[in-house]
């Protein structure tokens, strides 16, 4: 090649300009955290948990809901729990045997377990009916055990309390049995049906929030404490 070329070629390259370093790509967003709701069990033992200081009873009530006219069926009620004990008999035998129940204290629904492994639901002899609950009481701060302090009625265990007859086992009849009964036990005004604002009625109110300001004017007096004086809700 000639010289001449050659130097021409060689001041080409030099007044090019250098190519621009490639742009780093983003960091992909992390997920956005879950936020931790009140906890709802439903009357057959389903975990409900939702964002929103009313908790997943209204979910559970629009699931069991079939036909979304607001009003809740004994049917309704009794087919949602067949859905449910569906997923409990992971053997498909008919039954919910004593290692799917551990399963479903210590994988489903780990916040009811108690030490005293629900004593009250081994008295319970209606089959599982239990008490209805009182409305207006301090949520989940309250002497109830187990579920009984995140559902409507006051069952420690709902699904070994549908043992009718103690064997170790909850059969689909025995299940379907539990809801009828506490179907009935949550219609207080036997109409027939359940709304979702009666249920509401029924479960207890969240606890009570601190005011943030009366808080903190509380841990800055030292006599607040000495007079046991309490923040005000909000």
């Amino acid at each position: 090649m000639p010289l001449f070329r050659r130097l021409i070629l060689a001041a080409s390259s030099a007044a090019q300009a250098p190519a621009a370093p490639p742009v780093p790509a983003a960091p992909a967003a992390s997920p956005a955290p879950r936020r931790g709701g009140r906890l709802f069990v439903s009357p057959s033992g389903e975990p409900f948990r939702a964002d929103s200081r009313a908790g997943g009873l209204d979910d559970w009530f629009r699931q069991a809901d079939h036909n979304h006219d607001g009003q809740l069926t004994l049917d309704e009620m009794q087919a949602d729990a067949d859905r449910f004990f569906a997923l409990l008999d992971v053997n498909n035998d008919g039954e919910i045997d004593p290692d799917e129940i551990e399963r479903y204290e210590t994988v489903i629904a780990p916040e009811i377990s108690s030490a005293a492994h629900f004593a009250m639901a081994a008295l319970d002899g209606s089959g599982g009916r239990g008490n209805r609950r009182g409305g207006g009481g301090g949520g989940d701060n309250d002497q109830h055990q187990g579920a009984g302090r995140y559902g409507l009625l006051d069952l420690p265990e709902p699904v070994t309390a549908a043992d009718k007859n103690f064997n170790r086992g909850v059969s689909r009849e025995e299940f379907r049995q539990a809801a009828a009964q506490r179907f009935i036990a949550l219609d207080l005004d036997h109409h027939g049906y359940l709304s979702l604002s009666g249920l509401q009625s029924i479960r207890p109110a969240p606890a009570a929030e601190p005011n943030r300001d009366t808080a903190r004017q509380s841990d800055d007096d030292p006599h607040s404490a000495e007079h046991g004086d309490a923040p005000i809700p909000q």
